[in-house]
């Protein structure tokens, strides 16, 4: 019956059109109806205590660096330099897409950000070389969704507060992840555009790769930054964030010379209304999660996947087929905040490492953002390349199977996602 309440007021909310935040409020509400324990003051506290946490503060910064990077003329140079390197072979600027996306997710951690940027670029010099429109917009989609894998990740951040894991190891586990999804897109963009019939730009002379590399070495520089200074101990997760949001700002404003004064309020006010939107949906989504803990939901979840609580690899594909149904639903922050606390306690009864489960679930959630109805990533693309939304959908399955098919490996090898820990911690 409490289970019913639970998917039944939350659900119900949405259908009415309730955003999110709130629906999840009034799912806790009728929880606390339904164990006869309503009480404002305790709801009060635990809407305040919810984004109260100093790792949140990552949130807002990461979101600031997206945007200073795109105003500061880092991600552009990014993409300039992947052209010289490999904008002459057969269907180059794919490859350019892909190597782009890896490189401005291991600096923003915003997959709605970096696709905006890719697709801004890169289409318009799609369209112009004769490109099949729709493939390419689905690689462009597709590569977006490495920025929550590869750290700097928001997605750890908010899953990592929600289940009490180290961050810090989540940004370390997710890159090995992130680089086997760019090299799966890399291989099916190899596989379905071989023989297009595009335009080839011209092999780039050594001196011009140099200068390309002598101007983007600033922006490339960012990601050594946070993982080095992580390695060191030189700054936390948190401390890293704000680190890249000052970097993104000097580097485009003083050496690049393209971040004016009058770019910091839009900048300013892009990250700040998203980062509102986030802490909302965090602080509402942690009042439901105590009071499923108080339900004792996850055990009624669990005693569903009792014949398969001791077969680790099972119960993974089990929650992973899960978060796939209700990714198509949901968009990626709200999918992690309603479904940690519900599996997080079945994944430590499996004896799963909590560390490896959280990559796998948001690398989960990145393919989210490709699925429709919902497809936040799908519809970034859409608007800024002026392509319709079926032909998008068209385009992006065979690299969507991909990233799949990569979600699929890891469960069948969980060993892949931590050698960086291993590397990092020296066990």
């Amino acid at each position: 019956m409490t289970v019913l309440v639970f998917l039944g007021s939350l659900i119900g909310a949405m259908a009415l059109g309730v955003p999110i935040a709130i629906a999840l409020l009034v799912c806790g509400v009728a929880l606390m109806l339904q164990l006869d324990t309503f009480d404002s003051q305790i709801l009060a506290q635990n809407l305040v205590g919810g984004a109260d946490s100093f790792p949140l503060m990552a949130v807002p910064f990461f979101m600031l660096a997206g945007e200073l990077m795109n105003a500061g003329g880092l991600s552009r140079r990014i993409i300039a330099l992947a052209v010289t390197l490999v904008g002459h072979v057969k269907g180059g600027l794919g490859y350019v897409a892909v190597i782009a996306a890896l490189v401005m997710a291991s600096i923003s951690g915003s997959a709605v950000a970096d696709t905006a940027a890719l697709a801004a670029i890169l289409i318009p010099m799609m369209r112009q070389a004769g490109y099949n429109m729709p493939r390419a917009a689905g690689l462009i989609s597709a590569g977006g969704i490495i920025a929550p894998v590869i750290p700097p990740s928001i997605g750890f951040v908010v899953f990592g507060v929600a289940a009490g894991v180290s961050i810090t190891r989540l940004f370390l586990a997710g890159i090995v992840p992130g680089v086997l999804m760019a090299l799966a897109l890399v291989i099916t963009w190899y596989v379905v555009a071989r023989d297009e019939p595009v335009a080839r730009a011209s092999r780039a002379r050594p001196r011009e790769i140099a200068r390309s590399a002598l101007d983007g070495i600033w922006a490339l520089g960012l990601p050594f930054l946070i993982i080095g200074g992580m390695k060191a101990g030189a700054f936390t997760p948190t401390e890293a964030a704000v680190v890249a949001a000052v970097y993104a700002g000097l580097v485009g404003g003083f050496i690049y010379g393209e971040l004016k004064l009058t770019d910091l309020r839009p900048a300013l006010l892009a990250s700040l209304k998203t980062s509102a939107a986030v802490m909302f949906l965090v602080a509402a989504a942690l009042v439901s999660a105590w009071l499923i803990t108080i339900a004792d939901i996850p055990a009624q979840v669990a005693s569903l996947l009792g014949p398969l609580i001791e077969h680790k690899t099972l119960v993974m594909l089990a929650m992973m087929l899960l978060v796939v149904v209700v990714g198509t639903a949901l968009d990626f922050i709200p999918t992690v905040l309603i479904l940690t606390p519900v599996l997080m306690p079945i994944v430590k009864q499996a004896g799963i490492d909590p560390v490896y489960f959280g990559v796998m679930f948001i690398i989960n959630n990145a393919i989210g953002l490709l699925t429709p109805p919902v497809g936040t990533v799908l519809n970034v693309v859409c608007a800024v390349g002026n392509i319709s939304m079926d032909r998008v959908i068209r385009g992006v399955m065979p690299f969507l199977l991909s990233q799949l098919a990569v979600l699929a490996l890891l469960i069948l090898v969980p060993e892949i996602v931590t050698i960086p820990a291993k590397w990092f911690y020296g066990r």
